[in-house]
C-alpha cells in the first residue's frame, strides 16, 4: 500500500521519484513516428506514436497477409522494473486482436531496423532498410519461409 502525508509518510518519501534519463537508443525510433501504408505480401497501416514521457512507441496496426486480417498494439522501449536501472535490450510486446501476445527483439539505427522474434540471433527474423526517409522496404525471415513488404509513410514524421 502507498504511502502519504495523511498516513505518516516521511518528508524523504513525499519527494516525487527521479525520472530516469531517456535511453539514448530510442532516438532512432523518432524515425518511425507517423502512419505508414504497407504494401507487398502484407498491406495495411501502421501508426507509431510517443507515449507520454518519450520511453515507449505505441505502433498499431491493420493488416492483411494471406487473406487474413489482424489489428495490433505493440509497445517498443527499453523494460524497467520499478526503482532498477532500464534493461539495455530494446524490446516490445504485440497483442492482437485474436488473443496473441508476441514478443521481439530490435535493433535500429540510421541505415535501417532487425526485428528478432523472441530474443536476439532467433532463425525468425526481420531485417529492413532505408531507402529514403519516408521509405522502409525489408523482409520476414524464418526457416522455410518469409515475405516482403514496404512501409511508406503517409503522414507525419519527417
Amino acid at each position: 500500500m502507498a504511502r502519504n502525508v495523511e498516513n505518516g509518510a516521511s518528508t524523504d518519501q513525499k519527494e516525487e521519484a527521479k525520472v530516469p534519463a531517456r535511453n539514448p537508443g530510442l532516438k532512432p525510433l523518432d524515425k518511425l513516428v507517423g502512419t505508414w501504408k504497407a504494401s507487398g505480401e502484407t498491406t495495411g497501416e501502421l501508426t507509431y506514436e510517443w507515449m507520454e514521457g518519450g520511453f515507449f512507441l505505441i505502433a498499431r496496426g491493420d493488416t492483411e497477409q494471406n487473406g487474413q486480417r489482424t489489428k495490433h498494439i505493440e509497445i517498443i522501449g527499453y523494460d524497467r522494473e520499478a526503482n532498477a536501472e532500464p534493461a539495455d535490450t530494446l524490446t516490445s510486446r504485440l497483442y492482437t486482436n485474436r488473443g496473441d501476445t508476441l514478443s521481439y527483439t530490435h535493433e535500429i539505427d540510421e541505415k535501417g531496423v532487425t526485428s528478432w522474434f523472441g530474443p536476439k540471433g532467433s532463425p525468425a527474423f526481420f531485417k529492413a532498410r532505408w531507402v529514403d526517409d519516408d521509405t522502409l522496404t525489408g523482409a520476414w525471415e524464418w526457416p522455410g519461409g518469409g515475405y516482403k513488404l514496404t512501409l511508406t509513410r503517409v503522414d507525419g514524421g519527417s
